[in-house]
């Protein structure tokens, strides 16, 4: 399979200008201002993106691919993520995770979930564990699942949440250590994913742990830090020591306008915090419970993928953040921290051929996983074993 795709304005996410995009089975082969037609190919596909944007596919790295929720009942179970939503919202590169549910929701289904997306077009990566802790496991351990599983990059664990396991500091600390040393001996990530609740303690349990071990501020990735405008502050303090934090896209994680995530990071740009130690990811298809002033809950959202396109569109148009600076949170630096840099998250030759084609109102128009056409102008051409 090989495509040509010519006289698009490439942003790798740097501005490149007009060039064009050669790609060849699943790898970006070229890209240069000006490739002809090859005749030593026999079969090989022209896209004009004459007037349009050519972008990474971006990568989401917390979705929960078989499901949350649960927490008004077993009917409030939010169902398996079909191929084509993944798709209509520019992903590429997803990791599945667990939520709430680490009990009716099980690690070897969220595996299974992530083989067969493989087996249907995108690239797929998991984090073992769930809320609680002891972690939830496929071996029987943390360190066998980062290990020997292939899918497996990191653990997910929940702190400063009524729903967590309210787990100690020296639970935390042995958790990371486990993720760490098997991330080095599997040439993995090896992270620590971090939820984080609107509980009182906020990243304080981590930050003891980076200040009173040896564990590096690195090894955590804690996610939902814009619920409050005290943890906001605290999780770009975060940054400021070396760590690296990740803001869901989905509002209603946010408490106040300021808090939406286009305006979040943009405060964070305008602030100089070092962009590249941020990420966005859309927190897909989990649940979101709204609770009242008692903390019962009173209503229940599911999150969605696009949210993290409409971030993009926001930060841009709304904030007026470059373009090159906006992609960065949704393609490089999440490439980076799960540590399959340059082969995602950018646009040269070697990497994978994920790419978007957007109009210039960035709307998404095309969609290339692996060099395969996903989407072509907003239809969907690839879907799910079972989907109609």
């Amino acid at each position: 399979m090989v495509t040509l795709i010519k006289n698009g304005t490439v942003y790798s996410p740097e501005y490149m200008g007009e060039q064009d995009i050669l790609i060849i089975g699943n790898k970006i082969a070229e890209v240069k201002k000006e490739i002809g037609s090859c005749s030593i190919f026999s079969a090989i596909e022209v896209i004009d993106a004459t007037g349009k944007l050519v972008v990474p596919g971006f990568i989401d790295q917390h979705v929960h691919l078989i499901g949350g929720g649960g927490e008004t009942g077993f009917n409030s179970r939010t169902p398996e993520l079909a191929l084509s939503k993944i798709i209509e919202a520019g992903v590429t590169t997803v990791v599945g995770l667990l939520g709430t549910d680490g009990f009716a929701r099980h690690i070897e289904s969220l595996y299974a979930k992530s083989k067969g997306l493989e087996k249907e077009g995108l690239t797929t990566f998991m984090h073992t564990g769930s809320y609680t802790i002891p972690s939830t496991t496929i071996t029987g351990s943390v360190d066998r699942d980062i290990l020997f599983i292939d899918k497996v990059i990191g653990v997910k664990v929940a702190i400063s949440d009524h729903r967590s396991s309210h787990c100690t500091g020296e639970e935390l600390t042995r958790l990371a250590s486990q993720a760490r040393v098997a991330g080095m001996l599997s040439d993995k990530p090896g992270m620590v994913h971090v939820h984080i609740g609107r509980g009182k303690d906020q990243l304080n349990m981590i930050l003891d742990i980076v200040e009173n071990t040896n564990i590096p501020i690195t090894q955590f990735v804690p996610t939902h830090v814009t619920r409050t405008r005290e943890l906001f502050e605290q999780a770009k303090q975060f940054v400021r020591l070396g760590g690296r934090i990740d803001i869901t896209t989905y509002s209603e994680f946010t408490s106040t306008n300021d808090l939406k995530p286009s305006k979040a990071v943009m405060e964070c740009i305008k602030e100089g915090l070092p962009i590249e130690s941020i990420t966005v990811s859309s927190d897909g298809n989990g649940s979101i419970p709204k609770y009242d002033s008692t903390g019962k809950i009173v209503g229940m959202g599911v999150g969605n993928l696009n949210a993290s396109h409409l971030f993009l569109k926001n930060l841009v148009q709304e904030e007026g953040a470059d373009l090159s600076v906006a992609l960065k949170f949704l393609t490089v630096n999440v490439a980076k921290v799960l540590d399959i840099f340059p082969e995602k998250g950018k646009l040269q030759a070697g990497s994978d051929g994920d790419l978007l084609i957007l109009n210039k109102e960035l709307n998404i128009d095309t969609v290339y996983a692996m060099g395969k056409k996903m989407m072509e102008h907003g239809e969907v051409m690839v879907k799910g074993t079972f989907e109609d």
